[in-house]
């Protein structure tokens, strides 16, 4: 075994123009989230119980899950994760939650205290109150600035991905002409920011999680990449995977997983299947991933305008980047 590593992202795509207070808020939070994964591996915790810490991010405003995500077309935020424990290869997911502080903890739960993998809506919202989960007003979730960007997006009739620009620089994004499609469909600026981690532990088991509120606009009942096995998250005996970014294309590109079968059925190694997937995969979408190994690797790719991302390792590497790798 080559010891524990850990990745986080914050969402691949970002806007070149963003100011860089925020990026630097950005590479505070994901070193932040970085240090708690240290510290829990240094005490020899499980991969599972590691990657959870993406309730850090929920709970932060500054990313698309939890506090902060995005709001639909009726305004509400609708938030789905999945997390998935290598060994066994054990999952759980949920969508469509409105009252759920900590979506990534209730998926854990359908994981450990249901006999199914995912549960969604009105079915995943009875489970998180006999489960006792905390929960909240949808209002919580809700913050002014993305209540003013789904305005600018139903004002341009579009989806909007970059609805983090503070209020009064719009122009930045929400004006700019993109050559990116959406099912054939244009869409404006890209900048998802979804939330993950992927860790291996030092016996050598990975794990993975993901979590977001989805899409600026998106029309009720929405669901992406993030809750699902194998497209936004997967986990197994070679490798732990979190994905992000334009979430119809990763779905099509079944995007985790094909990082998996490339390291068993072509035999490369992590940061070489990460690279073929991205190019060849991906069609036309814009997306990222991090992946860690059983070896105690750790990788990143993505083919769009930047991602927010940190990594570790136990031989004392470690990393916070937001722009070309």
């Amino acid at each position: 075994m080559g010891g524990w590593a850990i990745a986080v992202h914050g969402g691949a795509g970002v806007d070149p123009n963003l100011p860089l207070e925020r990026q630097e808020q950005a590479k505070q939070l994901l070193t932040r989230c970085l240090n708690l994964g240290i510290s829990a591996l240094r005490s020899d915790l499980p991969a599972i119980d590691v990657v959870e810490l993406v309730r850090e991010l929920e709970t932060d405003p500054f990313f698309n899950s939890g506090r902060g995500s995005a709001l639909n077309e009726n305004g509400r935020v609708e938030m789905e994760a999945s997390i998935m424990d290598g060994p066994k290869r054990r999952c759980g997911a949920v969508s469509g939650l409105s009252t759920v502080k900590n979506p990534i903890s209730l998926a854990r739960l359908v994981m450990d205290k249901s006999p199914h993998s995912y549960l969604a809506f009105s079915g995943a919202e009875s489970f998180a109150r006999q489960q006792g989960v905390e929960l909240v007003d949808n209002d919580y979730f809700i913050t002014e600035e993305n209540v003013g960007m789904l305005k600018l997006a139903k004002e341009a009739n579009t989806i909007l991905f970059d609805y983090r620009i503070p209020l009064g620089m719009e122009t930045c994004a929400a004006g700019v002409e993109s050559p990116i499609q959406m099912n054939g469909l244009p869409i404006s600026v890209y900048a998802p920011e979804t939330v993950g981690c992927v860790v291996v532990d030092s016996h050598g088991h990975c794990a993975a999680a993901t979590s977001t509120g989805g899409l600026m606009n998106k029309m009720t009942g929405r669901i992406g990449d993030s809750p699902l096995i194998g497209a936004g998250t997967y986990a197994c005996d070679l490798c732990g995977v979190s994905c992000t970014g334009e979430g119809e294309a990763i779905i099509r590109g079944t995007l985790a997983r094909e990082v998996a079968a490339v390291m068993e059925y072509k035999g490369l190694g992590l940061q070489e299947a990460v690279d073929f997937v991205i190019k060849n995969r991906l069609d036309e979408g814009k997306a990222g991933l991090i992946a860690v190994s059983n070896k105690g690797e750790v990788a990143c790719g993505f083919n769009c305008c930047g991602m927010f991302r940190g990594s570790a390792t136990e031989d004392g590497f470690m990393e916070v980047g937001i722009w070309d790798q």
